[in-house]
């Protein structure tokens, strides 16, 4: 549904509501409703609206508006979408946090956006509130059932844009850099995205009858966001988010859902491959399923078990769907690792090390047409450089390598950032080392990522350190669990002498990501993954 004149990510929701008042548009199954202690079943477009409009006054009552930023902590519950729409309807902004955060991870996050309140589940309360103090930030943090105290008074740092231009939020990506980068986007980001999957068609066509998505994936990413909700939000759909990935409930979870659609990563095809055959495999609605990374080898074979095509498609947190890229077509590739042919909106560029095109290297993408930024990040906060940089002659830079076929279709080949990619999350060599060496006993820290058959990537730390022994390698591993998200902590731990540097002292990223597979076969090596869970919020 295009309406003329919308600006803002609540004007889409309110006139899907006024439009469509008794649709539901989140819906909470058992195993969710009973792991977050919320109300099981849907919601409707006018119930939403109506919670959503109390926040919003509830809020302006208490003194915040255009221009400050609320943090939100709250997993996947629906509140979140609420919280959202409330915050952009008085002209703020939020920034989703990952709930798999830590002290560490906190602390530089609330200190960098500079939130005027931070709406959070209760049991986060104390560590939020050390790591806004460590920050030097005074915001309150309160539970979604609270009421909202006073906003300090310097607590407006949005830029002052106006409608579609004005920040909507701000997520947090990392980079190369160390530190997670955060990408302001504006409500062109999500009104966009919306409108791009309600009229993407072919495979993934969308109609306005009443569809309904399911997605495990977070809710305080870009995929869920911005192109699950929007998309539910354009076409008057029902959205249906779990609290996770739960492998053995699924069929029984999208089936409970009577979802027409889903969202997936490349290891839930893995995952749901490895169970044997089931009447449960079919025994749902699903037309198509769209995501990235699902294994070739897999992909004909998930295809004609479950029934259903997988959408392949690539996008950024930085181009969102201002130049998304998606096999949706009859014709697309199948099995081949193919993203498909980018649209006529979409201009593409590839070029090698040296900047000369070339079928094979670097993707470097803008919108075709007057503006080459429309509906991608507005900047990210606090970095000029980074930005300018990224937007270096005229294009984004992707940092992704991909190959162009002689009929125009792209196949992802890999990534040139030095980021680990485990499970669907990015991961930040440079962020996880500089974490590490805050320990007493770490001298010196690498971190490469190693192949994994079902995470894709798994973190591989190299650490030179006093009193080297297998017991110093689990007890950094549950520091390190204290200090990040349980999938950034090393996965393996070898102790070595010195780390591969460069003359300057740089550490040789090509050489450590040799070394580290070696050292996967050394009897020494330590395995630490079985540390790695998610910890209870």
């Amino acid at each position: 549904m295009n309406v003329p004149g919308l600006s803002t990510v609540y004007e889409a929701f309110a006139a899907t509501g006024t439009r469509y008042p008794d649709r539901p548009v989140l819906n909470v199954l058992s195993g969710t409703a009973k792991v977050y202690g919320i109300a099981l079943g849907e919601m409707s477009y006018r119930t939403a609206l109506q919670q959503i409009d109390a926040l919003a006054e509830d809020l302006a009552r208490a003194g915040y508006g255009a221009g400050m930023r609320v943090a939100l902590l709250l997993e996947n519950r629906p509140s979140f979408f609420l919280y959202w729409l409330a915050v952009n309807r008085i002209g703020g902004s939020v920034v989703p946090i990952n709930p798999d955060l830590r002290a560490a991870e906190l602390e530089y996050l609330i200190g960098h956006s500079e939130p005027a309140l931070i709406v959070a589940i209760e049991s986060r309360h104390a560590e939020l509130g050390s790591a806004a103090k460590a920050a030097g930030v005074r915001a309150a943090v309160v539970g979604p059932s609270q009421e909202f105290p006073e906003p300090r008074r310097d607590a407006v740092v949005m830029r002052p844009n106006a409608g579609e231009a004005r920040e909507a939020a701000i997520l947090y990506t990392s980079g190369t850099t160390g530190k997670p980068k955060g990408c302001v986007l504006p409500n062109t980001y999500f009104l966009l995205a919306g409108r791009w999957y309600a009229g993407v068609g072919g495979l993934a066509n969308l109609t306005e009858e009443g569809e309904r998505m399911i997605t495990p994936l977070p809710v305080f990413h870009m995929n869920a966001m911005a192109y699950s909700f929007m998309a539910m939000v354009t076409v008057g759909g029902c959205l249906t988010v779990l609290d996770r990935f739960h492998p053995r409930q699924w069929w029984s979870d999208v089936a409970a859902s009577s979802a027409t659609c889903l969202h997936y990563l490349g290891v839930m095809p893995s995952m749901l491959m490895g169970f044997e055959p089931s009447p449960g495999d079919r025994a749902h609605s699903v037309r198509f399923g769209f995501g990235a990374g699902v294994d070739p080898k897999l992909q004909v074979a998930f295809e004609q078990r479950f029934g259903f095509p997988l959408v392949e498609a690539w996008a950024m947190t930085e181009t969102g769907a201002g130049a998304v890229i998606a096999a949706s077509t009859t014709e697309r590739l199948v099995a081949q690792a193919s993203i498909g042919m980018p649209a006529k909106d979409v201009d593409c560029l590839i070029v090698d090390d040296s900047g000369t095109p070339s079928d094979v290297g670097e993707l470097l993408v803008r919108r075709a047409g007057g503006d080459p930024r429309y509906g991608f990040f507005s900047e990210y906060y606090k970095d000029a450089a980074a930005t300018a940089e990224a937007w270096q002659g005229g294009w984004f830079h992707t940092g992704d390598i991909v190959r162009r076929g002689r009929d125009g279709n792209m196949f992802f080949v890999d990534r040139k950032k030095n980021v680990i990619r485990r499970s669907g999350e990015n991961i930040a060599a440079v962020e996880v080392e500089s974490i590490l060496m805050r320990h007493p006993d770490i001298e010196a820290a690498g971190i490469a990522p190693v192949p994994d058959p079902v995470r894709g990537d798994e973190v591989f730390a190299c650490l030179k350190v006093r009193g080297a022994s297998p017991q110093k390698a689990e007890a950094i591993t549950r520091w390190c669990l204290e200090q990040m998200a349980y999938y950034k902590a090393p996965g393996f731990i070898a102790f070595v002498d010195k780390l591969p540097l460069t003359a300057t002292q740089k550490i040789q990223r090509a050489a450590l990501k040799d070394l580290a597979v070696q050292l996967l076969e050394d009897p020494d090596t330590v395995a630490t993954g079985y540390l790695k869970k998610r910890q209870a919020s």
